[in-house]
């Protein structure tokens, strides 16, 4: 019996990364019958049945599901975002977070081109996360600037990274590890992944341990499967001020006597971060009216 994980699974087809090989795996019969969803990042146990090929016997339990794509065992998410070009939006920053929150991911904000950018205007975008309690990493891809530090922060862990487009997560994971693209162009041809058509998640392993999630058309900003009652536990300086509400209903919109939106007055609540609050709320009440 080995032991591997899920990095690519493909018209029935599992490709099970062993050590440093791919081997590719069937289920067993009873897993069919059950209907358990075998997915990507899933660790399993398999018999060998031929060359590089094998039939899974077990599938081992899962520690966290994203659900968006849906991959499972992740352990963080980068937040990626460019200082400049485009220029970073914190609303956009929050959305992400929110997002990143209800998927229960530990979170790492990347600040990529500060060679571009303003120094104090990304210090003071970075210190208002850094003071809610976010790690916030600061990076110029193209000169190496923070790279370092992010690949350790990568070490055997499974990282997917999210952000909008523009922001360098290409040039990122190419300076983390050069030749990333490349790399995995070589490697995919053999399971099927044609360049630039992929269209399901799969794990891209790193030198030295850990894999990074390729999700190609990776969103991140939907709030449809959330309840307006449950976002203040996804911004974690809201969350803790909640309980002291007069009403324990209060969702910090109109309601008087609103502990947070006391905060929010006294500066203790970024007064930016509470509108995010407030415009995710409206989006999720817009998203429960048609059922």
């Amino acid at each position: 019996m080995q032991k591997g994980i899920v990095v690519k699974a493909y018209n029935s087809y599992y490709y099970i990364q062993s050590g440093s090989k791919i081997v590719t795996c069937n289920l067993r019969g009873r897993f069919k019958k059950e209907r358990f969803s075998l997915i990507v990042g899933d660790e399993v146990t398999f018999t060998s049945t031929g060359p590089e090929k094998g039939i899974i016997e077990e599938i081992l339990s899962r520690h966290s599901l994203l659900r968006r794509p849906m991959v499972a065992n992740i352990d963080q998410v980068v937040l990626t975002f460019a200082a400049v070009n485009p220029d970073i939006n914190p609303t956009l920053v929050d959305r992400f977070l929110v997002i990143a929150e209800f998927s229960e991911l530990e979170i790492i904000i990347c600040i990529n081109k500060i060679d571009l950018a303003d120094t104090d205007v990304v210090d003071n975008l970075a210190s208002r996360y850094e003071q809610i309690g976010y790690k916030v990493l600061r990076v110029a891809a193209k000169d190496g600037t923070g790279i370092e530090q992010l690949r350790a922060q990568l070490h055997d862990k499974i990282t997917v990274f999210a952000g909008p487009s523009g922001a360098g997560k290409s040039t990122i994971l190419n300076a983390v590890q050069p030749g990333l693209a490349l790399t995995t162009g070589e490697v995919s041809q053999k399971i099927g992944r044609g360049k630039h058509t992929t269209r399901f998640a799969e794990l891209l392993p790193f030198e030295g341990g850990g894999f990074v999630v390729d999700t190609p058309g990776f969103s991140f900003t939907e709030f449809g499967d959330m309840e307006e009652t449950h976002l203040m536990d996804y911004f974690p300086e809201i969350s803790p001020i909640a309980p002291k509400c007069k009403f324990n209903t209060c969702v910090h919109y109109k309601e008087p006597q609103c502990a947070v939106k006391q905060a929010v007055a006294d500066g203790l609540i970024h007064s930016e971060r509470y509108q995010s609050y407030l415009e995710i709320l409206n989006e999720i009440r817009e998203s429960k009216k048609g059922y």
